[in-house]
């Protein structure tokens, strides 16, 4: 059976910091010192740069490490499951990719139509605004993005944070360690979980100075561009929120539908689980209860033990349709006109790097991180995002748990094994 490796490192929504003070008010607390701070002292406020640039240089440091674990044990973790219900892998994969490319789009739709970030003017790090505006001109060439893609030198690709590269050395890698057997597998694959589960404790110290760079960010923003940023903000907000309701009825509701769920049976059940991940802004806090709802639900245990755990990795829907809108985002908050063409290849980016990446707290930022870096936009954009993004993450979060609770049932009735249970099963 296909098993979920749950980080062990503490979330900060679920834990209390310094004075008592929970993560998410920290977070509450220096944006609105920020934006004070950007209101009354808007000469000042450009001094508290460098307190910003501290975590972003400290997310860049974690972005390869990260990524290349969690990628190659996502993959090469479930090799022998894979063999063993090879039908089972290939319709879920293709379920789960139709499913959150049509989330990217969704996504992508919603942030041209809405451009939530126009008139925000966050200034890049390195380079001038023309130098970026030539760099997002650029249409790339097929044949050049397919050379582009495979890196030279791992270790090159890594300093230089060339998130493709990373992710085509990582699939390889892990494409070859699957067929490795005996010791050598094992030792591999324990040393990338242990160095996931680093890396994850790793994003918890960095999120711990978060408020400072978040109110720091924020700050900056606002002594610049003046207090119309939090209008930006909310129409961000606005605009995640709506496009994941039309993504639940224009993509999960017919799912549904065409696969003849009981759609109100289907609700109840998962509704619990839900709450939990909405409430907690974490699936990985809300998976025994969906394990549990979806085999009340009469899906087999072979079936919940395998799609469900591996849609965290890979059909994590409400999160590909955040990165979708964050990422043109940042692009319209730095005026950066970036083509359809551009826009559409950073896309196959988050839709490659995405994968794998266990459903945990804040794993988002570093996929957007990561996509940022690959297409020259300004890091900045992800501390103004995460003054908002605790409550984005819960919309994002209770959607990916829906999804994959979707996936199983759909999974099931297309193994043609979804059945009513028994009463007693259901109540034991």
């Amino acid at each position: 059976m296909a098993q979920i490796s749950v980080s062990t490192a503490p979330t900060p929504q679920g834990k209390k910091g310094f004075l008592g003070i929970g993560f998410s008010q920290w977070i509450l607390i220096s944006m609105v010192v920020g934006i004070l701070i950007g209101w009354l002292a808007p000469d000042f406020a450009p001094n508290l740069k460098p307190l910003a640039n501290i975590f972003l240089r400290m997310i860049k440091s974690l972005i390869v490490p990260l990524l290349f674990s969690t990628l190659v044990v996502g993959i090469a973790g479930h090799g022998d499951d894979m063999k063993k219900v090879g039908k089972l892998a290939l319709r879920s994969i293709i379920y789960f990719e139709i499913v959150t490319t049509l989330a990217l789009a969704i996504g992508l739709v919603a942030v041209n139509l809405v451009k939530p970030g126009v008139g925000l003017q966050i200034a890049p790090d390195v380079g001038s605004g023309e130098e970026f505006q030539a760099l997002a001109a650029k249409t790339p060439t097929f044949a050049s993005v397919l050379e582009h893609t495979v890196p030279q030198s791992f270790f090159e690709a890594a300093a230089q944070n060339e998130v493709l590269q990373i992710v085509f050395f990582a699939i390889l890698f892990a494409v070859a360690l699957a067929r490795v057997e005996g010791e050598s597998k094992t030792v591999m694959l324990n040393w990338l979980q242990s160095l996931s589960d680093i890396m994850f404790k790793f994003v918890g110290i960095v999120m711990a100075y978060a408020p400072i760079g978040i109110g720091a960010a924020i700050g900056v923003t606002v002594g610049k561009s003046g207090l119309e940023v939090m209008l930006n903000l909310a129409k961000l907000v606005g605009t995640l929120y709506v496009s994941l309701v039309v993504f639940i009825l224009v993509v999960l509701l017919p799912v549904a539908l065409i696969a003849r769920i009981n759609i109100r049976r289907f609700w109840a059940l998962v509704k619990e689980p839900w709450l939990i991940a909405f409430s907690t802004a974490s699936s990985e806090a809300a998976f025994p209860q969906a394990m549990q709802a979806m085999e009340k639900f009469g899906v087999p245990r072979r079936i919940v033990s395998f799609v469900l755990p591996t849609g965290y990795s890979f059909n994590l829907d409400g999160s590909t349709l955040y990165l979708a809108i964050a990422s043109v985002f940042v692009a319209q908050a730095a005026g950066i006109d970036m083509p359809i063409g551009q826009q559409l290849l950073m896309m196959l980016t988050l839709m490659l790097t995405s994968k794998g990446v266990a459903a945990v707290p804040r794993a988002s930022l570093v996929i957007l991180s990561g996509a940022l870096a690959q297409f020259g936009l300004p890091l900045e954009g992800i501390a103004v995002i995460l003054g908002v993004d605790a409550i984005m993450d819960m919309a994002r979060t209770s959607v990916n748990l829906l999804g994959n609770c979707l996936a199983t049932a759909v999974m099931a009735r297309w193994e043609g094994v979804l059945g009513e249970p028994e009463p007693e099963t259901a109540t034991a």
